[in-house]
């Protein structure tokens, strides 16, 4: 018998239920302008609620989540907490939790919840409830039972929080649970392990079962509302609101509820077809678009990949039969569009990234010429690299045309990659600094000997999961800064212009890192004034399942705000590459850099100086057993033989940016 009784049937649409935006949403989808928009909308919602059941003197039961989506949420919620708003009438269930996990373990969701929300709010322990992953395996099933039975005693959610796996998984519910399945034991499927590798150091590391809430549950609170941020989301987004319920697809069960909602970034919500193919729902005029330049190029490069034709090659029996025919109306028939949209795309390629003297570019998709320091050469260029070797990984081959070019190139490396070396990498470069301090005499053999084996004794000792110690993270800081220097200087770059940042957030020796601080943006900042760029190049991705880039993107972008005054600032152009793990689509591409065969060659060769990261990365991110060198060349490749496809010059492989505009 279900919680709440007044849950409308799989087809019912009940009275004052919340309709979806269009046709092809199954349930209401709300888009915030960013993920921090998206976190202080649901805080506000949380804190509304609270509030309102305190006023009738009742208790506020929420269901909430853990990783990396909802901390936004926690941190406005603590904000409030300080500006007065009270948790005493609020009561919490989690979703799951790892088993076996003890629950002061660093990778426990208890120690997670308490970290990073319940430490800091005036909330009873005792109204505080997280599935235990402690019990041993025989008392589960019982432990499980109480835990549906303290959800009822407490009169059930009032509120579940949510996440969603790129399974379509919510709680730890994998594909194949079933609509009425209630807080059960269950084995975690193995893209949904791959993705927690990072906080666990490894996907070895991982448990491989979880105690989850069951999908049955999850539907029986009375509002839902499920957070999603990033491009890596964006596919399992639309098969949830879009695509018709099927087990295979946890989330798609929200279709059901009678008050769920998605919660989204633009990046997350890109798939969805009123943003991806909005003409295919009518006129565009409905969602607050014109034909304008960038409208038409999207559209017409959707239609000649989906007829697979090139674009000077579409019909007007083309754009009518694709529900094109407004388009074709506004601009005047296929032909004129097909030259349009093609000049466009070609406007984009350049061999010369950094510009020739006197010779302005072509700003594609924004009908202007770009000026900017045409008589600047050689240019002063700023390239940040997120990661050790995202600067070689994401724009190699660009990084060695500027410097063949004769371009002034920085790169500023923005922290340390400690993390990501393998324990046995790190042990190899010990016993060689053992072993050269011993023979250049630089201190006794018998020092030497300590040295290696207290670190030894160290990585012998650690548990899964455990943060390194200091020593081993200098070791390991010291492999991923000298392989940094070795590609940049393979690509060009000058010794004197290779810069380390080493940002304080990063430096936990944990996955987990800190919020983005000021010192982090004032180092961003001095190294900006100290170069004075007159490009700046940075990692522009959201799908970096490790959050990195997202924060060092946001110290630049703030540390290049408060640059704004600054003489050089004004004039200063920055482009946004994209890592390993997606490229720009065509229609987005405003730089198009094409590298010939052997250019590809070299950008391998920078990359393979990163050896630490060579053969299998300790961190290689979703579910891609490609090394980072064949993830980068396979993706430029792509793009490449899309631009034939569509009809542009054929070139071997191409980096693709887009120019961030405030």
């Amino acid at each position: 018998m279900s919680a709440n009784p007044t849950r409308p049937g799989r087809h019912e649409w009940r009275a004052g239920r919340p309709r979806p935006a269009v046709e092809t949403e199954r349930l209401p989808v709300q888009v915030c302008s960013d993920a921090n928009d998206a976190a202080r909308t649901v805080a506000t919602e949380i804190a509304e609620l609270i509030r309102e059941k305190a006023r009738a003197g009742q208790r506020c039961v929420l269901g909430l989540a853990t990783g990396s989506t909802p901390l936004g949420v926690y941190a406005e919620l603590i904000r409030l907490r300080r500006e007065g708003l009270s948790f005493a009438n609020v009561v919490t269930f989690n979703l799951d939790e790892y088993h076996p996990m003890p629950p002061g373990h660093l990778q426990s969701y208890h120690r997670f919840m308490r970290e990073n929300l319940f430490d800091e709010l005036d909330i009873d322990p005792g109204n505080v409830h997280i599935p235990d992953g402690a019990v041993e395996s025989d008392a589960v099933a019982a432990h499980c039972e109480a835990y549906e039975s303290a959800i009822r005693e407490h009169g059930g959610i009032d509120l579940q929080l949510l996440g969603i796996g790129r399974t379509g998984h919510v709680g730890f519910n994998e594909p194949g649970s079933a609509r009425e399945s209630r807080t059960r034991l269950i084995t975690l499927d193995k893209v949904t392990r791959m993705d927690a590798a990072s906080d666990f150091f490894g996907e070895w590391n991982v448990p491989r079962r979880a105690i989850t809430m069951g999908v049955g549950t999850i539907l029986d609170a009375r509002r839902v509302v499920l957070l999603a941020f990033g491009e890596h989301k964006a596919a399992i987004v639309r098969r949830a609101v879009e695509d018709p319920i099927t087990p295979s697809v946890a989330a798609s069960f929200l279709q059901e509820h009678h008050d769920a909602r998605f919660v989204l970034d633009p990046a997350a919500a890109a798939e969805l077809t009123r943003f991806k193919t909005p003409w295919r729902l009518g006129p565009i005029e409905r969602f607050g678009l014109a034909w304008d330049e960038q409208t038409t190029r999207k559209a017409v490069v959707w239609l000649a990949r989906t007829l697979g034709k090139p674009v000077l090659k579409l019909t007007d029996e083309d754009y009518n039969e694709h529900g094109l025919q407004d388009l074709v109306t506004a601009r005047g028939g296929a032909y004129a569009i097909n030259i349009e949209v093609f000049k466009s795309l070609h406007r984009t390629i350049t061999g010369w990234p950094g510009g020739k003297q006197g010779r302005p570019r072509f700003i594609a998709g924004r009908g202007v010429s770009d000026d900017n320091g045409a008589d600047v050469f050689p240019k002063r260029i700023l390239v940040f690299s997120p990661h050790p070797d995202d600067d070689v990984i994401s724009m190699g081959g660009t990084l060695i045309r500027l410097c063949d070019q004769g371009h002034e190139v920085h790169v500023a490396y923005q922290t340390s990659g400690n993390i990501a070396v393998f324990d046995e990498s790190a042990m190899r470069h010990v016993d060689f600094i053992s072993e050269a301090a011993s023979a250049l005499r630089l201190f006794s053999a018998e020092q030497a000997d300590r040295f290696e084996q207290d670190i030894e004794a160290f990585v012998k000792r650690k548990q899964p999961g455990e943060p390194d110690s200091a020593e081993l993270r200098t070791i390991k800081g010291l492999i991923r800064r000298t392989e940094a220097r070795a590609a940049a200087r393979y690509s060009g770059v000058s010794p004197d212009r290779i810069h380390f940042l080493d940002l304080p957030f990063y430096e936990t020796g944990a996955v987990k890192k800190r919020p983005l601080g000021e010192e982090d943006i004032a180092r961003t900042l001095a190294l900006m004034e100290e170069v004075r760029p007159h490009e700046m190049y940075a990692a522009g991705d959201l799908s970096d399942p490790h959050g990195t880039h997202r924060v060092c993107l946001r110290a630049i972008l703030d540390g290049f705000a408060r640059a704004r005054e600054c003489d050089w600032a004004p004039g200063c152009r920055l482009w946004l590459y994209r890592g390993a793990w997606q490229e720009w689509a065509p229609e987005e591409i405003e730089m198009a850099v094409p590298l010939s065969p052997s250019e590809v060659d070299r950008k391998r060769m920078a990359i393979f100086k990163h050896e630490s990261q060579k053969d299998r990365a300790l961190f290689p991110g979703p579910s891609d057993a490609r090394e980072f060198w064949e993830r980068a060349e396979d993706r430029n490749r792509a793009t490449a033989e899309v631009f034939d496809a569509l009809g542009l010059p054929e070139y071997q492989a191409i980096e693709g940016f887009v120019q961030w505009r405030p």
